[in-house]
């Protein structure tokens, strides 16, 4: 009897709205949202399962907060999905529902992540998936994030963030591919 394909589940983290918002400054890689879209097409059309993580944030002023327009996914990342996950941390391991319990009831050993932003919540939720056994695969180029401070002063541009977090994720926590190696992956496990 042959094995059953093996599954991948897409997590698209925080693909929201407010993302536009002024509110963040500066951002890098404006491809980010497409290479999202085109990653998730390619799972929907291959029945490989779609996590979809939502930030709701309990900051005061924040536009990703419930009841903001900015809470909303972006359009055509809410269609179809296995699983919805809210969360208030940067972490999609610690959100409701629990995400690793239903990985496991599902038999999923491999993960795909992608969204918004690169260093803190797709890179957190890749570290913990890391450790908690997961193969992990990191599509840099389907995330993007914004320029931040530094502790001396120093502004930190989005993209230097960006590469630094693929050192730090790559070989140690998760395998960091292009959106094209990662349709690639997903058409050879079938």
């Amino acid at each position: 009897m042959p094995s059953a394909p093996a599954r991948n589940a897409l997590i698209v983290v925080d693909a929201q709205r407010g993302f536009d918002d002024p509110y963040w400054g500066r951002r890098n890689n404006p491809k980010a949202e497409g290479n999202i879209l085109r990653l998730l097409a390619a799972w929907r059309t291959h029945g490989q399962p779609v996590v979809l993580v939502r930030h709701d944030s309990v900051t005061s002023g924040s536009p990703l907060r419930p009841g903001q327009p900015g809470n909303d996914l972006l359009p055509g990342i809410d269609g179809t999905h296995d699983l919805f996950v809210t969360k208030s941390v940067n972490s999609a391991f610690y959100g409701t529902p629990d995400l690793d319990a239903w990985l496991r009831s599902n038999r999923i050993e491999e993960v795909t992540i992608c969204g918004i932003t690169t260093n803190h919540c797709c890179e957190t939720t890749a570290r913990m998936a890391g450790n908690l056994g997961y193969r992990v695969n990191f599509i840099l180029e389907a995330t993007c994030t914004f320029d931040r401070m530094g502790p001396d002063g120093v502004n930190v541009a989005a993209e230097e963030l960006s590469r630094v977090t693929g050192a730090n994720l790559h070989g140690e926590f998760a395998t960091v591919m292009s959106t094209a190696q990662a349709e690639q992956r997903l058409l050879v496990a079938l």
